[in-house]
């Protein structure tokens, strides 16, 4: 995993980089987000690839789980991916809804979700 800083409108964003799946739990979101918390970024950039399907499964609880705590911290998300895949209308209108917000936004490239974060 490698870690890219994102400077934009005297903004700091942390990119997560890696060719592996680093959520697999709802403890790797939390430890992800703790890691990140402590360095001092308050916006985060995930890339679908690296979670689990699971997380999108919104049955299973994880994205609330992990999201929740996403917003008591105040960290702000950007997932970059195609999420069009996810055919549940539960999961689409989850998405519609968080990019009507600023805490969660589901966009499609990065330079999306730092446009969004940065705001």
């Amino acid at each position: 995993m490698k870690l890219e800083t994102h400077h934009v409108n005297d903004s700091k964003t942390a990119e997560v980089i890696s060719d592996a799946i680093e959520i697999n739990s709802i403890e790797d979101g939390l430890d992800q987000l703790g890691n990140l918390y402590y360095q001092d970024f308050d916006k985060i950039i995930l890339h679908e690839k690296n979670i689990t399907p699971d997380f999108f499964d919104l049955k299973k609880g994880m994205a609330g789980e992990i999201l929740h705590k996403f917003s008591n911290y105040r960290v702000r998300l950007a997932i970059v991916g195609t999420f069009k895949k996810y055919t549940s209308k539960s999961m689409q209108d989850f998405i519609f809804e968080s990019n009507k917000g600023k805490q969660v936004n589901y966009v499609s490239i990065v330079a999306d979700g730092l446009n969004v974060l940065s705001n």
